[in-house]
């Protein structure tokens, strides 16, 4: 997961210059482009941040707000078609930052010809970035080609971080900044008697498997807040195994072959009590029904069932939402099968039929304080939650 993008809610805060081009566009959500005819007043239009030509003491440096806090796992630095301008040296700091304790920002505008103000500088000085953890020491970067400048670094930490500090040496230009990771959650700091949206990718929940992700990745529907779009949801190609002409059984659900579905391993251990399937923007291209399934896994059982493209026994499976008819266009909620049974689960498979596309799954309940992902000698754990179900 991007962590810092724009559209899971990284934000820049502070950047020394914007000359050229602002650092916001380091967090766009899509691929840097190159307009070869396209000039600003400032000079050429490019899809990044680049500052001006250093003439001072120093070097130049933004700070960002991650999006999705939590752990870092690599970071990828593109300077695509930055090719004669792109920053030569950068490193990157990182912090964990308490939101309430931070020091109120300016916010900065249309950034493009500025430079950092006084007062800008003095508000940013007050979180000590030059302080803040290298988890990417001053490397020198690679432009590779004018369309494809990624250039990767791993990072071997397991700490929590919400803020990032990119420094670039001494001035240049830089097109995209993904930080890659997964959320984490405080659920020490969770009222137990909450609803939790235990697959949220911002808690640390993430997709392990999938049957088909043409138009869209199913780590999408786990996204920060509601779909902007089709783009931001999950769609697969349409099925070749599609019957010539269609029927329904006597419920109003497709007779047809196949499906596609997609599973998700939870952001912490719990019972699902309400489940939330959204199709919103999927008007001609939703699924006809799906159906949800949970089970409990192993860290190494999760490994070989990736492995084994998740052919995993049926009885492993328990229901959570069984064969369901879904509507375009529509965010569907539903009551837990897990009412009853209470099951405590770690992995969600989420199945649509027979094809298409939904935007957001939100499946909402309680975190369990038992750790459960240590090998078990039963299958299957029960764990009962105090709660009061709706009538």
């Amino acid at each position: 997961t991007d962590m810092a993008s724009e559209s899971v809610g990284g934000k820049i805060l502070f950047a020394t210059d914007d000359f050229f081009a602002p650092a916001e566009n380091l967090i766009k959500s899509d691929s840097p482009c190159f307009k070869e005819r396209e000039y600003t007043e400032f000079g050429k239009w490019m899809d990044g941040w680049e500052t001006r030509r250093k003439r001072i003491p120093g070097h130049d440096w933004c700070v960002l707000r991650l999006g999705i806090q939590g752990v870092i796992r690599a970071f990828d630095v593109d300077v695509s078609y930055f090719t004669g301008d792109y920053a030569p040296r950068m490193s990157i700091q990182a912090a964990n930052l308490e939101e309430e304790k931070l020091p109120e920002i300016p916010e900065r505008g249309i950034r493009t010809g500025a430079a950092a103000t006084p007062e800008e500088f003095e508000a940013i000085a007050e979180l000590k970035s030059d302080d803040w953890s290298y988890l990417v020491p001053m490397t020198e970067l690679k432009p590779g080609n004018p369309a494809s400048g990624h250039n990767y670094f791993l990072v071997n930490s397991q700490q929590r971080w919400t803020h990032i500090r990119l420094n670039i040496f001494p001035d240049g230009g830089i097109a995209r900044l993904r930080v890659l990771g997964t959320g984490q959650k405080d659920w020490t700091a969770t009222d137990p008697k909450e609803h939790a949206d235990l697959v949220a990718i911002a808690f640390g929940g993430v997709c392990v498997g999938f049957s088909s992700a043409k138009f869209g990745h199913p780590n999408n529907i786990i996204g920060v807040g509601g779909a902007k779009s089709m783009v931001d949801g999950w769609e697969t190609a349409r099925r070749l195994d599609r019957p010539p002409i269609l029927e329904n059984d006597d419920n109003g659900i497709l007779l047809v072959p196949g499906c596609e579905w997609a599973v998700f391993r939870l952001a912490h251990p719990g019972v699902i009590t309400r489940i939330e399937i959204d199709t919103k923007y999927f008007k001609g291209n939703a699924p006809d029904s799906c159906k949800v399934d949970g089970c409990v896994l192993t860290t190494q059982e999760e490994e070989d069932m990736i492995k084994q493209k998740w052919i995993l026994p049926a009885h492993k499976w328990k229901p959570l939402l069984p064969v369901t008819k879904l509507s375009p266009n529509q965010s569907h909620l539903f009551d837990s099968l897990t009412l009853e049974l209470q099951d405590v689960i770690t992995h969600a498979r989420l199945t649509i039929v027979p094809d298409g596309g939904v935007s957001r799954l939100r499946l909402r309940g309680f975190p369990s304080s038992i750790c459960l992902l240590r090998p078990r000698e039963k299958p299957m754990m029960k764990f009962s939650v105090g709660f009061k179900a709706n009538p």
